[in-house]
């Protein structure tokens, strides 16, 4: 693949380096009271269209199929909503005695707050050939849980409430995240059968609007020459969160493959993708309103924009391997069916059943094992 097309490729990720460069570059623009006006264009107008946009894209309608699946997605919200704050929140009682930034510390935990995305999980589930009606189902439910949830794990986990009233904190929230998604899947209704002719680009008018918003956060960083960023603390960060990621999907693998987890290989690929993933979509517009006026929510929001590049890198990388596992693992119980044994090989053909019968070892015409799954 050419250096252009990578670039294509990858264009939300060099957006991103970009606009941190452009604030470096010049601050003024996007601070509090610049000329691109933050405090109304990105508290209010941004964050209410990218979660318009979220609602306007969630095919909600589809998700009745996996619905049922009631033990899958108590274990992925359980996992990533519950789980995955708290065993963060325990590692940072033992990192809080290294020498690592403390707002980069406290941005890890933001990280463990986040709900699932909506895209991520879903595309590495559907490239591997897993449980993609799981994924899509736990992306769209994780992601309304998040907006109650969320900012509630923020609050108790980090205490921001200290410094914005709770009250302000969750109206600004309701008019802001919930109102939106609420009017776009109202939108969705009435506009389903011209979006799915069109389909047009909800991913990349969401990541437009993602990167205003990142550009706006780190204008304020660089604009105060007290806040510094050490070097060392983010190398640091970026391995702690790559073992994260492996500790907690090989975690997550563990438990699902388990003989009496009830799961399929296909389940557990789902799963893996979904109860590890972080949503930065939602998650970044969340700390914009919840940390509204905290002069180090830049170095706050750092952890949860490396997680994301991280966890779709370290996903790609492990697609193949986890597809052949699962390949093989759908393989083993096809090669445990019955097979005749070598008397009813050899018995006369006159023996045989008339071509009406079907001898007990012999699938029926059309019969697909209970193993088989769509690639």
């Amino acid at each position: 693949m050419g250096l252009l097309a990578r670039v294509r490729k990858e264009w939300f990720i060099v957006g991103i380096v970009l606009v941190i460069s452009a604030a470096k570059i010049g601050p003024s623009v996007g601070v509090k009271g610049g000329p691109l006006r933050p405090e109304i264009t990105i508290t209010y107008v941004a964050v209410s269209t990218i979660f318009f946009n979220s609602g306007l894209s969630l095919k909600t309608e589809e998700l009745a199929s996996a619905l049922m699946h009631v033990k899958l997605h108590l274990f992925v919200q359980t996992f990533t909503l519950a789980f995955f704050p708290v065993a963060i929140w325990l590692l940072l009682k033992v990192l809080a005695l290294s020498a690592i930034n403390e707002w980069l510390l406290k941005g890890l935990q933001t990280v463990g707050c986040m709900p699932p995305p909506v895209s991520s999980a879903v595309i590495l589930t559907k490239a591997v050939g897993g449980n993609e009606a799981a994924a899509i189902f736990n992306s769209a439910f994780g992601s309304f849980l998040g907006i109650v949830v969320t900012p509630l794990l923020l609050l108790v986990f980090l205490g921001s409430s200290s410094s914005v009233p709770f009250s302000s904190i969750f109206s600004q929230l309701f008019m802001t995240v919930v109102v939106p998604l609420i009017v776009g899947q109202v939108c969705r209704r009435f506009l389903r059968e011209w979006l799915e002719r069109r389909k047009p680009p909800f991913g990349a008018v969401s990541s437009v609007v993602l990167l205003m918003i990142i550009y706006t956060t780190f204008c304020d960083t660089f604009s105060n020459p007290d806040i510094e960023l050490d070097h060392l603390s983010l190398l640091l960060i970026v391995f702690i969160i790559f073992s994260i990621q492996l500790t907690f999907m090989l975690l997550t693998f563990l438990l699902s493959t388990r003989a009496s987890s009830g799961f399929s290989a296909a389940d557990s690929v789902a799963i893996m993708f979904c109860s590890t993933h972080k949503s930065l979509t939602l998650g970044i517009p969340m700390l914009k309103i919840v940390f509204e006026g905290y002069e180090h929510l830049s170095l706050i929001s750092v952890p949860l924009l490396i997680y994301h590049p991280a966890q779709i890198l370290l996903g790609s990388i492990l697609v193949p391997t986890i597809k052949t596992w699962m390949n093989s693992a759908q393989k083993v119980p096809q090669a445990l069916q019955p097979q005749p044994s070598r008397d009813q090989q050899d018995t006369p053909t006159s023996n045989k059943p008339s071509s009406g019968s079907i001898l007990p070892w012999a699938p029926a015409p059309g019969f697909q094992t209970p193993f088989h799954l769509e690639r």
